[in-house]
């Protein structure tokens, strides 16, 4: 089985961030979203992936490449103009229509049972099937209203409190057969959400939802992509965290470098090639990128460093995001 991740957005919602690197490469824990993601198909069995790319593409080839240090196969499809979700996919058909196949958000954080979403799809052999979770505010996602049996009856894109006839949110994670692609606009832009799914309903094309209780943030603005990292940290969501634990829940990854008088007080997680001052002060949940400087009695607290970051000595850091040189590091296998 096959798999696409959808990777050519521009992620305005995250700038300045997105400024700097596609959504897909924010690092969650040190490691950029799609790479968790690219984990996660692993550990289903799709290892054959296709990635569409748009907005500063070469940040996620350079660092992937083929897959290989993952065991992926990995293939890449640019996008001059940004074909939207179900575009991306129609420009992939060839790629994608050997048999039922998955597409799936690069910018989501999630530890969905991918094999179970599968198996319910099958279950009721409908054209498609889309991941939905239940929400508390339905006013920031596209929702999905179903029937009894689960069959998709209506969607509503961003609907206020009053007006939402679900809490039931998409959450970009699909499982299509083959059949899908013929009715995608062929070389034009086409969504998911607009255009195709409400067609498949006039059409009256059953398709259907799988409920999933498993984690998952859209990463969609600077307060969730911070929660994203707390909640990798602290194990809400299932995704490696890297380094080193040398003690609960502190991590150190290689050639970091931290004062015996600096304090750590976890989770904290610390990146390759840091160096951390005299008397510095790390309050979790915290996580500090690759190569970055806290300067002597510099301290953070509930927040992000994303690497390259420097803190003079004495610096204060409570809840924040701080962004130094653009993007991650080229891809190293772990040991």
């Amino acid at each position: 089985m096959r798999a696409m991740i959808m990777a050519a957005g521009k992620g305005t919602r995250l700038s300045p961030l997105t400024d700097l690197m596609p959504k897909p490469m924010v690092p969650i824990v040190n490691r950029p979203a799609l790479y968790h993601i690219l984990r996660l198909l692993g550990r289903h069995g799709l290892r054959e992936v296709v990635i569409n790319l748009h907005h500063l593409p070469q940040a996620i080839t350079d660092y992937f490449g083929d897959g290989a240090p993952l065991g992926m196969d990995i293939t890449y499809s640019h996008e001059p103009e940004v074909l939207g979700t179900a575009g991306g996919v129609r420009n992939n058909a060839a790629f994608l229509d050997g048999g039922t196949f998955l597409v799936v958000s690069g910018d989501a954080l999630t530890d969905i049972d991918l094999t179970g979403l599968v198996a319910a799809h099958r279950r009721t052999g409908s054209i498609a099937t889309v991941a939905v979770k239940e929400v508390a505010d339905p006013s920031l996602y596209g929702v999905v209203v179903a029937d009894d049996d689960d069959r998709v009856v209506g969607f509503q894109e961003k609907p206020s409190a009053e007006e939402a006839r679900s809490r039931l949110c998409n959450c970009g994670i699909y499982v299509f057969e083959p059949e899908i692609l013929s009715h995608i606009l062929d070389g034009r832009f086409d969504d998911f959400g607009r255009r195709l799914f409400p067609d498949l309903l006039r059409l009256h094309i059953p398709f259907h939802i799988h409920r999933i209780d498993d984690y998952w943030s859209d990463v969609g603005n600077l307060r969730e992509y911070l929660r994203g990292n707390v909640d990798a940290l602290t194990k809400r969501v299932r995704v490696d965290v890297p380094g080193t634990e040398i003690r609960p829940s502190v991590w150190v990854e290689d050639g970091a470098r931290i004062s015996p008088s600096a304090r750590l007080e976890a989770p904290v997680l610390i990146g390759r090639g840091c160096e951390i001052g005299e008397g510095a002060v790390i309050n979790g949940p915290a996580v500090v990128g690759d190569t970055c400087l806290m300067g002597a009695g510099a301290s953070v607290t509930h927040s992000l460093l994303l690497p390259r970051s420097q803190l003079l000595p004495g610096t204060t850091l409570i809840e924040g995001v701080v962004a130094g040189g653009p993007g991650p590091a080229p891809f190293r296998p772990p040991i």
